[in-house]
């Protein structure tokens, strides 16, 4: 663009911009004229006010131009643009970060990403087993007398009973998903161990900063509590190394029934809170009744008081 001054003929050309702008915008919506913008040789932008509803702010845009040495203007397009102070939406955001806690209903399904840092690969024992049917001709390998175990404890088993409903479950997953018994997969599976992913250190410090903020020792209700979670008989501790930190709650009246709490969080509802010892009050008040003190009823007319010693001296009882 060689010049910021708008092409003449293309700036007088208002009342073709505002045709444009009305075949566009619903009937009535299209206001004042705003300015007239040079966006090059022979190209200006008429802006109109935008009356609409929803739209504060805004401005419908057309654009006109001419050719060179030409006397007739064209139109090139119109649109609707913001202004200054228009009314926005909020900037986009993926919802992934818009996603916050509790907002899950049921139904809902929140899929993770593969390399989330929250996870890490667990054990599965599917690597180990490979390894094994690779050295076992195609079979994974069990342990000595392992499979043999397993066959009598099966057969000892009475019809119905809860032994020989877990026996056909074991059964019906085999068929599903064939693994060896005794097998490193059986083993990982039996000691929980059977997870594609597992918490990472990330993610396990992430849960702790979560809970220790929302049930930790520096809520209002720890610090006035008698005593910390770390001596209560409802405390259910964790497994693993959060059990160093972390516990559940069991207490029904407790405000923290069945969340993970901090060792160090507290409340009133404290096993022990009954039996221990509380802090001295000090003792009431004694007044003493027995004795009259005097007091002025009335000033006296020299500058002094009368005092009255008792009830008799002022109704005349004896």
């Amino acid at each position: 663009m060689r010049s910021r001054t708008p092409d003449r003929l293309c700036a007088e050309a208002v009342d073709l911009a505002r045709v444009a702008a009305e075949e566009a915008a619903a009937p009535g919506t299209v206001g004042e004229h705003v300015d007239a913008v040079a966006d090059g040789d022979r190209v200006v932008t008429h802006l109109f006010e935008c009356k609409e509803p929803g739209y504060r702010g805004w401005r419908w845009a057309v654009t006109v131009a001419r050719a060179s040495r030409a006397k007739h203007v064209t139109l090139d397009e119109s649109v609707l643009l913001p202004g200054p102070d228009a009314l926005l939406a909020p900037e986009w955001v993926p919802w992934s970060e818009r996603l916050r806690p509790g907002d899950m209903g049921p139904g809902d399904l929140l899929p993770t990403e593969a390399e989330d840092l929250r996870l890490e690969p667990g054990y599965t024992g599917a690597q180990a087993a490979q390894e094994d049917a690779g050295a076992s001709g195609g079979q994974a390998a069990v342990a000595p007398g392992v499979a043999e175990l397993a066959d009598v404890e099966d057969a000892d088993v009475e019809p119905g009973s809860p032994a020989a409903q877990a026996a056909a479950a074991r059964a019906a997953a085999q068929v599903a998903e064939p693994t060896a018994r005794g097998s490193i997969a059986a083993v990982a599976d039996e000691l929980g161990m059977g997870r594609h992913r597992v918490l990472s250190r990330y993610g396990l410090h992430a849960a702790a900063d979560r809970w220790e903020e929302a049930y930790g020792p520096k809520t209002a209700m720890a610090q006035a509590a008698p005593a910390n979670c770390v001596s209560c008989g409802f405390l259910v501790p964790l497994a693993g190394s959060l059990r160093q930190a972390f516990g559940i709650c069991a207490n029904e009246f407790g405000p923290a029934d069945g969340h993970v709490v901090s060792l160090g969080y507290g409340c009133g509802g404290h096993s022990e809170a009954a039996v221990m010892p509380r802090p001295p009050r000090p003792a009431p008040p004694v007044i003493d009744e027995n004795v009259v003190d005097p007091f002025a009823l009335r000033p006296d007319r020299t500058g002094g008081s009368v005092e009255e010693t008792g009830p008799s001296e002022e109704f005349g009882h004896s």
